[in-house]
Order: C-alpha cells, then sequence, then structure tokens
C-alpha cells in the first residue's frame, strides 16, 4: 500500500513542476529512477521510445508505463492519476475564476484576441510538417512525389467523392499506413 502512496505523490510532483510538455517530465522520472531505484536508466529509455510510439500525451505515458513496471496495473493508474491532478486541480480553479469574469469585456476581449494566436500556432506546425513531408526538412530538395500523391488522393477521396467523404478518418489513417509501408516511405 505503501508503494502505491509513493507512486502517487511522486507522480504528483511531476505533474505538479514539470511545465512544458510530456518531455519536461524527463528530468523529474530521472531522478525517482536515482531515488527510489523502481525503474534503471535504460528502463527509461525503453519507457521513452513506448511513450513516443503509443497514442496520447508523452508525460501520461511515461507515467503509466513507470507506474506498471513499478506497481503493476493499479501501479499504472495510480501513478497517471498523480501525474494528472495536479493538471485537473489548476484548470478547475481557473475555471471558476474565469466563470465568474465571463461577462467582463477584457477577458472576452483577450480570448478574441488569443483565437488568430492559435490559428497562427496551428497553421505554423502544419506548414513546418508538410515541409518536412513533402520537401524531406528543406525547400531546396526534391519534392517528395509519393507524399505529395497520398496528399493529393487523401484529399480529392475525403472531399470530392460522395461515397467515400462519409468513411471515418481511423479508415484514412489506417489506408496511409498501409500505403507508407507498401510504397516504404
Amino acid at each position: 500500500m505503501m508503494l502505491y502512496v509513493k507512486l502517487f505523490w511522486e507522480f504528483f510532483q511531476t505533474g505538479l513542476f514539470a511545465v512544458g510538455g510530456g518531455m519536461a517530465t524527463l528530468p523529474f522520472l530521472y531522478d525517482i529512477s536515482d531515488r527510489t531505484g523502481w525503474f534503471t536508466h535504460a528502463q527509461l529509455a525503453d519507457m521513452i521510445a513506448v511513450s513516443e510510439s503509443t497514442p496520447g500525451p508523452i508525460g501520461v505515458n511515461m507515467a503509466t508505463y513507470s507506474g506498471y513496471i513499478t506497481g503493476g496495473l493499479p501501479g499504472a493508474i495510480i501513478a497517471t492519476l498523480g501525474l494528472i491532478t495536479p493538471s485537473v486541480i489548476v484548470i478547475l480553479i481557473i475555471a471558476a475564476f474565469l466563470y465568474a469574469f465571463h461577462d467582463n469585456k477584457y477577458v472576452n476581449g483577450a480570448f478574441y484576441g488569443l483565437r488568430p494566436a492559435s490559428a497562427a500556432m496551428i497553421t505554423s506546425a502544419g506548414i513546418i510538417l508538410a515541409r518536412v513531408v513533402f520537401f524531406a526538412g528543406d525547400f531546396t530538395n526534391m519534392i517528395n512525389l509519393k507524399a505529395l500523391a497520398l496528399a493529393v488522393a487523401l484529399l480529392v477521396f475525403t472531399h470530392a467523392i460522395k461515397f467515400t467523404k462519409k468513411l471515418h478518418p481511423v479508415i484514412w489513417i489506417a489506408f496511409s499506413a498501409v500505403v507508407g509501408i507498401l510504397f516504404a516511405y
């Protein structure tokens, strides 16, 4: 029982202080490894590889994996809850404050101004991703014709052909994965 309390506390601290995304949890995980001996640095490298290759936030994936190798399924659940609890608490506090100001013209104006900034950041990420996929990371390189052909085919199938427009996105993701494997992207 004490192991689970320690797991929750260690990952609660990690969730509270690791600001900046999942990779910001790495120094905390190395520290946990050194202080507790629950997992080795080699196992931590495996955690990173597994967490990067599975869906979901890397920090949560790493907490789940760490908890699992430390305390089995209950450990995985407890470590994950420990990591996300600080975020939930902070979000609830912010939501309470924002609700008190939901009719404030300055707060509404600030959120209105954040929309274009968010759109610009998402657009920037899309451009960077497109550059990496279609131009091998550099606009001066040759265009990746296979990637461009797949993108055009997906665009046509998902927007122009009536029957295929209604297919679930997971089908298109699976289709793209199969095409990537077959054509060795």
